[in-house]
């Protein structure tokens, strides 16, 4: 557990902060450290909530993006996302420091991203946090005796951790203070989109009781829209 604990901090701090800093040519840029300083404490209280009690999330949720069992389909599109979102990511300093696309959003809508992020975060947490079985990528865990889950957050949209992805997508740019880099974030957040007409397809099939739970949740990604 401390050695998983240990590798969560450091991956995503030296992933954020090389994708940030590396682009932008310069460790001269206040908000980035802000965000990596966020960053930390929501892993730590990431690690505090999850980790104790939850050793089979954990072993899923390290696990390779490409997996036996899982659509081919889903291998695809779980490449694409993972490429669309570095790039993503990548483009803020780009944009930030070299580009200059459009014009910066201001301190309040740039406050707001910050809000969205944490957001989104606290989304992937509580789904985590309901549901096991939520891996990484779309497989039937019958080994693990996978079932439908349709309490917390799985009560209000049937992808809980779609959502709070996209929050997050949206709002680090935002808090960054690029609008172009808002906008490139929309591609990965369409992977999603995508990714859950493959999931609910290959759950019907796979998964007993989960049409049922599609007729009970009807939201897929936004409550009272889709």
């Amino acid at each position: 557990m401390l050695r998983r604990s240990t590798f969560a901090v450091v991956f995503n701090l030296v992933f954020y902060g090389s994708m940030l800093f590396v682009p932008a040519g310069t460790l001269d840029w206040p908000r980035a450290w802000v965000f990596l300083g966020v960053l930390l404490v929501a892993i730590l209280v990431t690690i505090a909530i999850l980790f104790p009690g939850h050793q089979e999330l954990m072993d899923e949720r390290f696990k390779p993006p490409i997996q036996k069992g899982q659509p081919l389909a889903d291998k695809f599109l779980t490449l694409a996302f993972l490429a669309g979102y570095v790039a993503s990511v990548m483009f803020v300093p780009m944009d930030r420091f070299r580009l200059h696309s459009m014009p910066p959003p201001g301190a309040v809508v740039s406050s707001l991203g910050l809000v969205l992020f944490l957001a989104g975060w606290t989304m992937l947490v509580l789904a985590m946090r309901e549901n096991t079985f939520a891996a990484p990528v779309v497989k039937h865990q019958k080994e693990r005796g996978q079932h439908v889950i349709d309490s917390g957050v799985y009560a209000i949209v049937r992808h809980p951790m779609y959502t709070g992805g996209a929050l997050l997508m949206l709002g680090l740019p935002l808090f960054l203070e690029s609008y172009a880099a808002t906008l490139v974030a929309c591609v990965p957040i369409a992977l999603i989109v995508a990714r859950i007409f493959v999931e609910e397809p290959f759950l019907e099939r796979e998964l007993a009781g989960y049409a049922e739970y599609e007729k009970r949740v009807r939201y897929r990604l936004v409550p009272f829209l889709w």
